[in-house]
């Protein structure tokens, strides 16, 4: 799978309402086919910041998400909300889910 981690600098004025500004964007992407997941976190040091983890099942279909048409509309719509340019780490993992943190195993409960 392609595994994206992107993190968002929000400008403060917009910070709060940063999920609603992508609402849009986030469902398109979600409801792609290839797309296994495309989640938000928003950072607990500062509240500017957003963390994007998204999922695709290959490089097609990351191909897909970039050429889509709401691709091409979040590249217009969204730079205006944000403080600087968002910085990602984008890799190829020979897995298509989460694996368990087996570190931090917990035990079955009855």
């Amino acid at each position: 799978m392609i595994f994206i981690t992107a993190k968002f600098r929000v400008l403060p004025e917009y910070a709060d309402r940063w999920p609603e500004i992508a609402d849009e964007f986030t469902r398109a992407t979600r409801g792609e086919p290839g797309c296994l997941w495309f989640d938000w976190s928003r950072s607990l040091d500062d509240p500017t910041e957003y963390v994007l983890v998204e999922a695709f099942r290959d490089g097609d279909a990351g191909a897909a998400h970039v050429q889509s048409a709401h691709f091409r509309q979040a590249r217009q719509t969204l730079p205006p909300y944000l403080a600087e340019t968002p910085r990602i780490v984008n890799a190829t993992v020979p897995q298509d889910d989460w694996s368990l943190l087996g570190e931090l195993a917990v035990p079955e409960r009855s």
